[in-house]
């Protein structure tokens, strides 16, 4: 064979993960990094969570087995038993006459609810993220998918070739983007399903205990009263 009469040799379309990335068109590259940074975003909170909860866990069986043994309310407390105990306290401090000892169970309880409240709305910050992860990645994916693809069909038109050497590329690079955000998708929403309940739990424990507590201290603040007023 005559090397001066050789045929141009196309070069070989990369097909790997960076490959199709920096061979994609620019409006799906950047969904690439779109959801690229989505599931960074995710799995920072995924992992941060984790570690709060873990926290809260512990605290939640130290209330509860603070509240069970009838210890002393007035050690230090950390995390949300530590606000939850302080509200508690200052509602009992609060002396009113006037109230019945159901009235007075019932604002000491209305306290550490709210301060349980604001504890768990703390630890539900970034859940959100999660959440809107998982229901657009697939999306916003699916419309890199359909971008990638209107692109095969413009390179198909050009050429007026139907082959598949043709379409093959752009087509490869428009389903990596829905690849990439079904990753996104699918841990994101096991992860907020996940960690929603632990929230949940974490959030009933104190609850149940918050009742028991309650009336301890309703039932405390009577005696004493009783007691004042015979002495």
């Amino acid at each position: 064979m005559d090397p001066t009469q050789a045929a141009p040799i196309e070069a070989a379309h990369d097909f790997s993960f960076i490959g199709l990335f920096l061979q994609a068109d620019p409006i799906v590259k950047g969904v690439m990094i779109l959801l690229v940074v989505a599931s960074i975003a995710c799995w920072t909170v995924v992992f941060d969570k984790v570690i709060r909860l873990a926290a809260a866990r512990r605290q939640a069986k130290a209330f509860a087995t603070l509240v069970r043994s009838g210890g002393s309310l007035d050690g230090e407390h950390r995390g949300i038993a530590g606000h939850v105990v302080k509200a508690a306290l200052d509602a009992w401090r609060d002396q009113d006459s006037s109230e019945t000892r159901a009235e007075r169970r019932e604002r000491i309880e209305r306290a550490m609810k709210g301060a349980l409240t604001l504890e768990v709305k703390k630890l539900r910050t970034g859940l959100s993220l999660l959440a809107t992860s998982g229901s657009t990645a697939p999306f916003v994916g699916l419309f890199g998918t359909v971008w990638g693809i209107m692109n095969s069909f413009s390179s198909i038109a050009r050429s007026q070739d139907t082959s598949l050497a043709v379409v093959a590329p752009g087509i490869a690079e428009a389903l990596f983007a829905t690849a990439i955000g079904l990753v996104v998708a699918i841990p994101a929403v096991m992860a907020y399903n996940k960690l929603s309940s632990d929230v949940g739990s974490v959030q009933s424990t104190f609850a149940s205990y918050i009742s028991v507590l309650g009336n301890r201290l309703a039932r405390d603040r009577a005696g004493a009263a009783h007691r004042a007023a015979a002495e």
